[in-house]
């Protein structure tokens, strides 16, 4: 049945049928593909009722909000945001595509208060021409997530007059798990201490049973020493029902009682999780482990750069070695050389990029880099 047929065949006396059990399914979503291979989640109407109510709570999200929707409802159900809407009596602005000029016209015409967006979406916003932008008449409260989103990018939404706060989480979580909650303390920081917080995914949301970066091999607990890599898990009533169709991939990610993310993450002193980078998308050269978010978040503060994203390229003597696709500014220029000589200023020289090439990046339907179409054409690279 279609969508509007279904809409079509209600009428107003239409009685609700709760379910008989908490476990039953209540939606199916897949997986963005940025590894090229999506796989159906299973939601249970409990975990869509924990993560629905538990949003308000952590965002701090009044009744009768004015919401605009830049989040594909396809896409983790839209964060479960179309449920939470429905409970606090929330307005919502809906939009068919991602128009920069057609967003800021939206902010002031309907006078939204909150909104969320993948990182490249923010992007977009802080990098529009001046012509597209519109002045906010009242602060802006933005919540991003999708993928480790670049520190610069807090300071340029900042300026504009928006608030950003960092959330993480996955297809299997119903979205957002965890949450870069902020200190008051932190005000005090210079702006650069303050970005790089703020990049931090965070803490558990108050909906999460656990969220640990553990050991994948002993299932320990890594120390809290901002440096210790080990792998984020999850465990409570908002983890999938499992996969659909796929009973091995589902016990396989539930090794151990707890659902294994696949981020290699460490754990700050403060408790705060940062993602270190995805498992299979750390960079080994000559034995030495290689972040490419590191590498992205550097080069993602050069003043000509859009976006940024780094995959292995294979390398004779070492291995592999970092290979950058950086996607510039419209109007700004830049070259490989420069890049390279930007990185030098903060990185080690075995991270250095190898490799630059100026492309548009590939793109999900939702907005993340597809990391996989990067390395294949660094393979084919001399």
């Amino acid at each position: 049945m279609e969508y509007e047929e279904f809409l079509n065949s209600g009428d107003e006396n239409f009685k609700w049928k709760m379910p008989k059990d908490e476990w039953q399914a209540i939606a199916l979503g897949y997986t963005s593909g940025t590894t090229g291979n999506p796989k159906g989640v299973v939601y249970h109407h409990r975990g869509s009722y924990l993560m629905a109510t538990g949003s308000a709570v952590a965002w701090n999200m009044p009744n009768q909000l004015n919401f605009l929707y830049t989040v594909p409802m396809f896409h983790c159900n839209g964060w479960c945001y179309p449920w939470t809407m429905s409970m606090i009596h929330g307005r919502v602005i809906c939009l068919r595509n991602i128009d920069v000029k057609k967003i800021f016209e939206l902010i002031d015409k309907y006078e939204v208060t909150h909104f969320g967006g993948a990182p490249i979406v923010l992007n977009m916003l802080a990098n529009a021409p001046e012509d597209q932008q519109k002045e906010l008449k009242r602060k802006v409260y933005v919540l991003t997530a999708g993928a480790p989103p670049p520190s610069i990018i807090f300071e340029k939404m900042q300026k504009l007059g928006f608030e950003v706060m960092h959330v993480y989480g996955l297809t299997e979580t119903y979205g957002h798990i965890l949450q870069c909650a902020w200190n008051q303390e932190w005000d005090e920081l210079d702006q650069n201490n303050q970005n790089e917080i703020r990049a931090r995914q965070g803490v558990r949301y108050p909906n999460t049973e656990g969220v640990i970066v553990m050991d994948p091999e002993t299932m320990k607990p890594v120390p809290h020493d901002g440096k210790t890599m080990g792998e984020i898990m999850i465990r409570g009533n908002v983890v999938m029902k499992g996969y659909f169709k796929d009973k091995e991939a589902t016990e396989k990610s539930m090794d151990g009682g707890w659902f294994h993310s696949g981020d290699l993450a460490v754990t700050h002193p403060s408790g705060y999780i940062k993602i270190q980078d995805r498992s299979k998308d750390i960079i080994i050269s000559g034995g030495e482990n290689i972040s490419s978010i590191e590498i992205e978040n550097t080069i993602s503060k050069h003043p000509a750069v859009s976006l940024a994203a780094v995959v292995a390229k294979p390398d004779e003597k070492w291995g592999e070695t970092p290979c950058a696709f950086v996607e510039l500014i419209e109007g700004k220029s830049s070259s490989e050389e420069e890049i390279i000589k930007f990185c030098r200023e903060t990185l080690a020289g075995f991270k250095l990029p190898k490799k630059v090439v100026f492309t548009p990046l590939p793109k999900t339907s939702t907005g993340k880099i597809q990391k996989f179409e990067l390395r294949k054409q660094a393979k084919e690279l001399n």
